[in-house]
């Protein structure tokens, strides 16, 4: 049996740093889209389709790469309800990064509209075309969308606790890959 790991792998560490900023972005864009109704309301859904889009791909290889291989053990001297509370937010950024595209992209297929990535790339409905299906949707993702604000709050400040209060490892071991014990 092979000894646990003391970081993230190199693939773990590079998808997570490339989707940090791409979920913040999506985050603002997200907040401007509804706050606007200017000109530029259009060139931000614009981004923010494809960005999901980018945003789900990337998460399902993340999974892929977090099952194949498995993260470095939480310090031995993390207390039980910080371990516990480690695991169910990051259960919980995981499915909100699924959830938030797929919710968007079934919100926006049913209200009957196209998913466009470039001039000859459209994502088909995966939803009918439903005015109710449409709001709930809306909601939906709006509710969503300010639950994973908090969470990625929560492991922006847990990360900062881990580097600057704890200084057990965890922070290293998704930045440089050295994990001190």
């Amino acid at each position: 049996m092979s000894a646990a790991p003391q970081s993230f792998s190199i693939p773990s560490r590079i998808l997570h740093w490339l989707m940090a900023p791409l979920i913040l972005a999506m985050l603002f864009i997200g907040v401007g889209m509804v706050a606007t109704v200017s000109d530029r309301y259009a060139l931000l859904v614009s981004i923010h389709k494809p960005l999901g889009v980018a945003i789900l791909a990337l998460v399902a290889i993340r999974l892929v790469v977090r099952l194949a291989r498995r993260p470095p053990p939480l310090p031995v001297a993390l207390p039980p309800i910080q371990r516990l509370a480690a695991r169910a937010s990051h259960m919980l950024l995981y499915l909100l990064m699924f959830a938030m595209p797929l919710i968007g992209w079934g919100m926006l297929s049913a209200a009957g509209y196209p998913i466009v990535l470039g001039q000859h790339v459209q994502l088909p409905a995966i939803l009918p075309h439903n005015a109710y299906l449409y709001a709930t949707l809306r909601q939906a993702h709006t509710v969503c969308a300010f639950l994973l604000f908090a969470i990625v709050l929560l492991h922006i400040a847990a990360a900062l606790h881990h580097r600057l209060i704890r200084r057990d490892g965890v922070f290293d071991a998704m930045t440089s890959g050295e994990q001190g014990r």
